[in-house]
Parts: structure tokens; C-alpha cells; sequence
């Protein structure tokens, strides 16, 4: 195994979890974990690259022991973020897509509004685009955003109009 995506419903990555896991190169941490336990990617010796979907989770600097190569990485507009994470180096993690970010408070609704914030590169347009059915879809634009420091926040003050809306983004 040389790679792990750890999915958004997993709330908690438990002590010991990866560790030894020495062929390991990179993991993916879905926005939904909020605590890593002790040594949970210790001796590590191949990982080379940890990348936090999310806001930096509770752990502690003993997360990474004896992983030496390892740069954990974080997505613009998520939350806690230090120079270091458990001791290892953190460093922006630049996407060739825009996302949504999956994180509380923005995504929801809100006072009767439906948003969520968009992550990519600084300056640029994305456009949102929804549609009401997922199986024959319509893409139709909704807005245009520039994400300005590379974030920007939608919302939908007309999302109650439809039975289901879906979205979308892409860059323009």
C-alpha cells in the first residue's frame, strides 16, 4: 500500500493506526477527521506527503515520530494552521481544480440562505453552476465568483424555489 485516502465521515484517526506502515507514501485526510492519536503515521520512513482536507485536527507532536520526510499539507480557507503540525513542516496545498470546501459554518444554510466557500487560486473566476436533477442534468450558471487571498463565498438566496438543487463549479 502506497497510498491512503481517509474519507470525510471518519471523525478520529486512532493511535498506532499507520505506524510501521514504511511503503506508505502519501495519505489524503478527508475534512472530517478532527483528531489524529500518538504515532498514528510514526516510522513512516517512505512518507513523503500528508494532505488535510479539513482544519487541522487535535494531535499531538508525537503524530509523525521518527517520519522525517513528511510535509503536511492544507487547503486554502481551512482553519488552525501553523508553520508546523505535529512537528512537520505545513505547507499550502495548490489544487489544478477549485473545490467546495466541506467545512461548518460556511457550508449549510444560513438565515434562510444556502452557501458554501470556494478554494483555489488567488484572483481568479470560478462560476457555480446548479442544476435540479442529477440524473439528465442541466448545468445553468448561478454566479461568478473571483476568489479573492484565493477564496470566495456563494450563496443561494433562491435555493428554497426547487425541490432539489445541486451545484457545481468550474473555472472560467
Amino acid at each position: 500500500m502506497t497510498s491512503v485516502i481517509i474519507p470525510n465521515s471518519v471523525t478520529s484517526i486512532g493511535d498506532d493506526a499507520f505506524r510501521y506502515c514504511t511503503g506508505l507514501t502519501n495519505v489524503v485526510i478527508g475534512s472530517g477527521v478532527t483528531n489524529v492519536g500518538d504515532l498514528a503515521f510514526s516510522y513512516g520512513h517512505g512518507l513523503t506527503g500528508v494532505y488535510f482536507e479539513g482544519s487541522a485536527p487535535k494531535g499531538s507532536d508525537a503524530v509523525f515520530f521518527a517520519s522525517t520526510k513528511v510535509v503536511v499539507y492544507y487547503l486554502l480557507g481551512t482553519m488552525g494552521w501553523e508553520p508546523t503540525y505535529a512537528g512537520r513542516p505545513t505547507a499550502l496545498w495548490v489544487l489544478p481544480y477549485p473545490v467546495i470546501l466541506n467545512l461548518s459554518p460556511s457550508l449549510g444554510v444560513h438565515t434562510n440562505v444556502f452557501g458554501f466557500r470556494v478554494s483555489w487560486a488567488t484572483n481568479t473566476q470560478v462560476v457555480v453552476e446548479a442544476s435540479t436533477t442529477l440524473t439528465d442534468p442541466t448545468w445553468l450558471p448561478v454566479s461568478t465568483n473571483t476568489l479573492t487571498d484565493g477564496l470566495s463565498y456563494f450563496s443561494d438566496p433562491d435555493w428554497t424555489n426547487y425541490p432539489n438543487r445541486f451545484y457545481r463549479i468550474r473555472s472560467q
